[in-house]
């Protein structure tokens, strides 16, 4: 990466799916997010992509759409997707991160990310690229970390927590893991170009206690009541977030959706096991259906 790069986050090698997930307590939030995900997305589309898709947990969720990009920048996590969901042309893996985005222009008719802004540290340029490969009168959904949660302004009433949930700016509470202020974010994705359609908030109840006192069925009902208060009310830990890029709808792009992420003036041509730029000459590998374009060969 150059020096001008923002961090990125890597979970190659990680366990995540499985600690994270597979064997731990988080069942509620799954399925609170699935509650989430179903309300904003479209009814139906031909492509869409995956921002930050790790291992696939919420790849099967967009069952709607013909085809599906999984984008990730850990190639071990985007084995596992396709452990889970296989080797077909209904799904593209790619391995890449979301400031160098290897995709044309309006390629696609839809965009999710899901617990992965948290890992921007640029959130600005990510957006940016992101609203760039969405067509025109598409579908993001945005989900993030919110700073100013319930849990978060009770710790800091108390002084128990040294910053400040009610201010703009982010906060880094781990390297490279942010929790954004709901109005800041607003703010970004208006700026990039976004209309924001509908808030939800989720995760209402994500306290150990409460998973102990009362049944995840309780938990998860009472949580899809309470996301419809997205709108007038932000206070908690999770935020999803309907935005549509401005602009006329336009037709796909007929050239191929990858596009060279280094000179940025041409779409890339596939040879075999890998993927050339007309331009700058510049290859990148695909290997055992994964296209890799975290740096060129």
């Amino acid at each position: 990466m150059t020096s001008d790069h923002p961090p990125v986050c890597d979970y190659d090698g990680s366990d995540y799916q499985t600690t994270f997930w597979d064997q731990s307590d988080r069942q509620y939030e799954d399925l609170v997010e699935a509650i989430a995900l179903k309300r904003l997305l479209p009814p139906g589309g031909k492509i869409l992509l995956e921002l930050g898709a790790g291992a696939g947990r919420n790849t099967s969720r967009y069952h709607q759409f013909d085809r599906i990009v999984l984008l990730d920048y850990s190639i071990t996590q985007l084995k596992l997707a396709q452990e889970r969901l296989g080797k077909s042309n209904r799904y593209l893996y790619v391995a890449g991160d979301v400031y160098r985005l290897p995709f044309s222009p309006g390629s696609f008719e839809a965009a999710t990310m899901i617990r992965t802004f948290h890992h921007m540290a640029d959130p600005q340029r990510a957006l940016m690229e992101i609203r760039n490969v969405i067509q025109p009168g598409g579908v993001f959904i945005l989900e993030y970390a919110n700073k100013r949660n319930l849990k978060a302004i009770v710790r800091f009433l108390l002084r128990k927590q040294s910053w400040n949930p009610f201010s703009p700016e982010p906060v880094e509470f781990a390297t490279l893991n942010f929790d954004f202020h709901p109005k800041t974010v607003d703010r970004w994705l208006q700026s990039n170009g976004f209309i924001i359609k509908k808030r939800l908030t989720v995760s209402h109840f994500r306290l150990a206690l409460l998973k102990r006192l009362f049944p995840l069925k309780v938990l998860v009902g009472l949580d899809s009541l309470a996301q419809w208060t997205g709108d007038w009310w932000q206070l908690t830990p999770s935020v999803f977030v309907l935005a549509i890029p401005e602009g006329e709808p336009s037709p796909v792009n007929s050239s191929g959706i990858f596009h060279c992420p280094e000179c940025r003036r041409s779409h890339l041509e596939e040879r075999q096991d890998i993927l050339l730029c007309p331009v700058c000459q510049r290859t990148w590998a695909i290997h055992d259906g994964i296209y890799n374009f975290r740096a060129a060969i």
